[in-house]
């Protein structure tokens, strides 16, 4: 075995794709399916089952991965530790935002991250919530920002603030301001993203404590058209400030907070439980920590 062979095989069995693992680690798939088959010789055990789905590991796989891990991470200490030896911190980290704070965050952070470890490099991505708790399971993230996030035993979550929730109405279409109740929510057309959006689950969850279903005009996905819809007086959405300042306009609009109960989105920072931090992620989940906090306005 090699070292090679190893990120290979960790790789491919936690994205469960030859192909993904090759667009991941810039390698030809050809090169990938080689070095695994010439670790299952030198092994003498199959170490992955091929279907059309993709693949997954057998059981020699899940101990091989496990071991794997724990090998690559050593590496990556190693690496840490020399680096400190000449003055500095060297290595990779991706981190995920929800597109909410993505605006808000990323410069700065992009920023603190390179003053304070000017030799490491940062790759930052958008995604939703669900999706990037999977991609901290499978190794393509190494730190995230959720929101909402049920405790799971594939990742470890540290609260960082709770937002809350507001109604949010065009300007020109509103003819009422302050508080609105909970269950007023089930009269007004909503633009809310598709499910399982933390969101949409949230609202849903709640009115229905209440016996009432959200009324839905129009399902959207993206932050940023569901505000160019609520301009244009297409419907209501449910959302914390951070989102409208993150894109702008926000004299556009009328928010109105949510009460009885209020609404609360909790956002955590998270990383993987399978895979020990590098100096470096630990470095900037406080980096992460520090600009949410100085940057997001959390709930009164």
């Amino acid at each position: 075995m090699d070292l090679k062979q190893i990120e290979y095989f960790v790789r491919v069995a936690e994205l469960g794709s030859f192909t993904r693992a090759s667009i991941t680690l810039d390698v030809a798939q050809s090169a990938l399916s080689r070095h695994v088959r010439l670790l299952e010789t030198e092994l003498r055990q199959n170490l992955l089952i091929r279907n059309g789905r993709g693949v997954s590991p057998t059981e020699a796989g899940k101990i091989l991965l496990e071991h794997g891990r724990g090998i690559l991470h050593q590496i990556d200490r190693l690496r840490e530790e020399l680096a400190r030896e000449r003055g500095g911190l060297v290595g990779k980290v991706a981190l995920g935002l929800p597109p909410s704070l993505s605006k808000v965050l990323t410069v700065p952070l992009m920023r603190a991250f390179r003053t304070a470890m000017p030799d490491a490099v940062i790759s930052i991505g958008e995604g939703l919530s669900l999706s990037m708790q999977e991609d901290l399971v499978n190794g393509r993230l190494d730190v995230a920002l959720l929101y909402d996030a049920a405790p799971s035993p594939d990742i470890e979550l540290s609260p960082i603030i709770s937002q809350a929730l507001y109604l949010v109405q065009s300007r020109r279409q509103a003819h009422t301001v302050g508080p609105v109740p909970l269950r007023e929510l089930a009269k007004v057309p909503l633009i809310l993203p598709s499910r399982p959006n933390v969101i949409h689950m949230h609202l849903e969850m709640e009115l229905a404590n209440l016996g009432l279903r959200p009324l839905i005009a129009v399902e959207v996905d993206a932050i940023s058209a569901i505000l160019d819809l609520i301009a244009e007086g297409a419907g209501n959405g449910v959302l914390p400030t951070s989102a409208i300042h993150a894109f702008g306009r926000a004299e556009s609009y009328n928010l109105r907070p949510i009460v009885n109960p209020r609404l609360l989105t909790r956002l955590s920072a998270a990383v993987s439980a399978h895979r020990p931090a590098t100096q470096v992620q630990r470095n900037l989940l406080k980096l992460v920590e520090e600009k949410v906090r100085e940057l997001i306005n959390p709930a009164e």
